[in-house]
């Protein structure tokens, strides 16, 4: 049998909390946690009427107490609550009106997976949000999501694949000075020690 999920469950008014430890208490794929025990759960559920500042309150706090995956069940869902929520690190947000026990049972699974969830209309207009700050905000400057620029990610590629200094200022048409003062950038902004470590990074962020 499958190692049963720990949750914690909050709601911001008695009846929904007694209402969803009845909706979820006994199924065999989860272990409900109490409040004392919060940073033993892998995942959270918080059921609130709006995603207001008292409701992020209440998200960093659980994540403070050592459950970083929080999953939020709310009445009201606008289209500006999303970027709050994934701002506070909500992975996953569902409406509750339309809640099915089924599917907050494939949210708490899917952030206990490390996956996350959204309702498919508001899913399109996050991604419309995510490109306008590409566009406005970062684009501008340079940057990518990464928190890398596009030179520092070609420098970063090209030493990946072996390339050494000369060979990559040739490669991209720079002065090898320019080649080293990326690399230094880069590994002195993420607190790096060397350019294998920066490469490494990369990599694991699954930026090259």
């Amino acid at each position: 049998m499958a190692e049963r999920i720990r949750l914690f469950l909050y709601a911001d008014d008695p009846i929904s909390q007694a209402g969803m430890s009845a909706q979820l208490r006994g199924r065999p794929e989860l272990e409900l946690v109490p409040e004392t025990a919060v940073d033993e759960a892998a995942v959270a559920v918080i059921s609130t009427d709006r995603v207001d500042e008292a409701t992020i309150r209440v998200v960093r706090a659980v994540q403070r107490n050592g459950c970083p995956r929080v999953v939020l069940v709310a009445t009201e869902l606008a289209e500006s609550d999303v970027a709050a929520a994934v701002e506070a690190g909500v992975v996953g947000l569902l409406r509750r009106s339309s809640a099915t026990t089924e599917q907050l049972l494939a949210a708490i699974r899917g952030a206990a997976a490390g996956d996350g969830i959204l309702p498919p209309d508001l899913l399109g207009r996050l991604l419309r949000q995510v490109q306008l700050v590409q566009a406005q905000v970062l684009g501008p400057r340079g940057l990518t999501f990464s928190g890398l620029t596009e030179r520092e990610l070609d420098v970063l590629r090209l030493v990946s694949q072996g390339y050494d200094t000369r060979e990559i200022a040739g490669e991209l048409c720079y002065s090898e000075r320019t080649v080293k003062n990326v690399i230094s950038d880069v590994t002195r902004r993420f607190g790096l020690r060397n350019r294998s470590h920066a490469v490494a990074y990369a990599l694991r962020q699954g930026l090259i």
